[in-house]
């Protein structure tokens, strides 16, 4: 009897944990700076189209050679926002995530920053991030809007946080490929796109940016919160490490996590984790 009762009551609770999730939903714009329609996915918080209230944002950014469905299909990055605002370990936001590239990496553009034939910072400030705001109820202010992202993604949030300090409150970089002075990710010598993202992520360093920041610009940084998180035998931990230590050198304060771990999905999963309620907390 007591082995029915607890399968009757396991039944009947599963719809109504099912009726708390949110879901993702893909989109696309057309954009004249790239000349291509742009698609992307967002998740929409449960209740989001009968509340009509209007949300914080996250811009959610994948890495080199993935696309706008890689924190869906390989992140699993729905079930960890459902749970997590579930318990109330973040509050309810919409997350943005952009398509900025594709496997072929070297017949397909990769990155956020402008490059010959791909400027797609100026997309991503003055065509998308207005469009996707006003369309998806989005607080478009500095204190609602977060940035982070693994990689590729995570050198870009950090990279728009020192460009655009007025737009975002935090910034959470994973496992980040912050500058390319070593060529930590081949590039060749024919100038197709990989060789272009792996030149403009030298030109975009986030670390030559510190050492050539002044006192205004490092005033901006210290109004944004920072957030690093790289494992501990992942190839780009020296520069992650690297780049902590001079923002502590410059005065602007920011965490650092080191984890047991590789430049891999399972490091990443789990950093989603830490770095949605980190950026709920510092929402206004």
């Amino acid at each position: 009897m007591k082995k029915h009762l607890f399968l009757f009551c396991l039944l009947t609770l599963v719809p109504a944990i099912s009726a708390l999730a949110g879901k993702v939903v893909t989109d696309s714009l057309r954009s004249n700076i790239l000349d291509a329609q742009v698609k992307y996915n967002v998740y929409l918080p449960d209740g989001f189209a009968e509340s009509g209230k209007s949300y914080p944002v996250v811009y959610l950014l994948h890495g080199l050679s993935d696309d706008y469905t890689a924190w869906v299909r390989k992140g699993n990055m729905q079930t960890v926002v459902d749970e997590l605002i579930g318990t109330g370990e973040a509050g309810e936001m919409v997350i943005v995530m952009p398509n900025a590239g594709g496997p072929d990496t070297h017949h397909t553009w990769n990155g956020y920053f402008n490059m010959p034939g791909w400027r797609y910072e100026d997309f991503f400030f003055t065509e998308f991030m207005p469009a996707v705001e006003a369309k998806y109820r989005i607080i478009s202010n500095k204190g609602h809007r977060a940035v982070m992202g693994l990689s590729m993604g995570g050198g870009g949030s950090t990279v728009y946080a020192q460009r655009h300090p007025d737009k975002f409150s935090s910034c959470y970089a994973m496992s980040a490929w912050l500058d390319n002075p070593m060529g930590e990710v081949g590039s060749g010598v024919e100038k197709d796109c990989l060789y272009y993202v792996c030149e403009a992520v030298r030109n975009h360093s986030a670390l030559d940016f510190i050492d050539n920041a002044d006192e205004g610009t490092l005033a901006a940084l210290r109004t944004v919160k920072w957030f690093i998180d790289c494992g501990d035998d992942d190839f780009l931990f020296d520069l992650n490490v690297a780049f902590h230590q001079k923002m502590r050198n410059r005065k602007v304060k920011s965490e650092l996590r080191v984890r047991n771990g590789v430049h891999n999905w399972e490091y990443w999963h789990l950093a989603l984790r830490w770095a949605l309620p980190f950026a709920s907390r510092n929402f206004d």
